[in-house]
């Protein structure tokens, strides 16, 4: 029964690892994400373990602050009442003292524990938040690589496809063209305007000179 489990078991793994190198084949910057997407997730749940712990800190801090306190209170207590010869309140006193002093060693203890749990989630917290930094890098170089890789299939595909070239020449020449035959027109006009304005110039000094030679 566990060797048929464990078969079932591989044979399960075995296909997943093929759907997701299929994946990775087929659109490898979409599986990054997907990846860098559960490492940012994971990143965030030990960010807030983190604060979870700088919470415990402090309440473990506060504590054992206030049993070290009442500690010494009842110790100082139990020594009025001895002097004043209350001895089942002095006996009561010293009591409390042991109790709260007690408590102030296992207080201690948890927040010496605290303390070295909270240093090493940040050097964890730390180290994660580095690694995925560089993977957001890596991934920006993968987008570079494959923008250039997809860029030189498509210059490629261009210069390999004979009729999308006679295309793409057959469009230049239309509109190389379309630019000569509008210079033409414009050249024309201006010529025409030119020579019209010209003449006309001429006509009126010719007028004024016969103007004057009557005169």
């Amino acid at each position: 029964m566990a060797n048929l489990l464990t078969r079932i078991k591989n044979t399960v793994m075995a296909d997943i690892y093929e759907t997701l190198e299929k994946k990775e084949q087929k659109n490898p910057i979409a599986l990054l994400n997907q990846y860098l997407r559960e490492c940012e997730a994971e990143t965030e749940k030990v960010r807030k373990l983190l604060e979870r712990q700088h919470q415990l800190k402090d309440q473990f801090t506060s504590e054992f602050q206030q049993a070290s306190q009442m500690a010494d209170k009842r110790a100082q207590q139990a020594e009025i009442a001895q002097k004043a010869g209350e001895i089942e309140l002095a006996t009561f006193a010293t009591q409390e003292q042991t109790q709260f002093a007690e408590r102030a060693i296992r207080l201690k203890e948890a927040l010496e524990n605290a303390t070295k749990q909270q240093v090493e989630l940040e050097h964890k917290y730390e180290e994660m938040k580095h690694k995925l930094k560089d993977m957001h890098i890596r991934r920006l170089e993968m987008m570079g690589r494959e923008n250039v890789s997809r860029a030189h299939h498509q210059m490629d595909q261009v210069m390999e496809n004979n009729l999308y070239n006679d295309k793409s020449y057959s469009r230049f020449s239309e509109i190389e063209s379309y630019l000569d035959r509008l210079e033409q027109q414009v050249n024309s006009s201006y010529y025409r305007n030119t020579i019209d304005g010209r003449i006309a110039q001429l006509e009126k000094e010719m007028k004024k000179q016969e103007s004057h030679s009557i005169s």
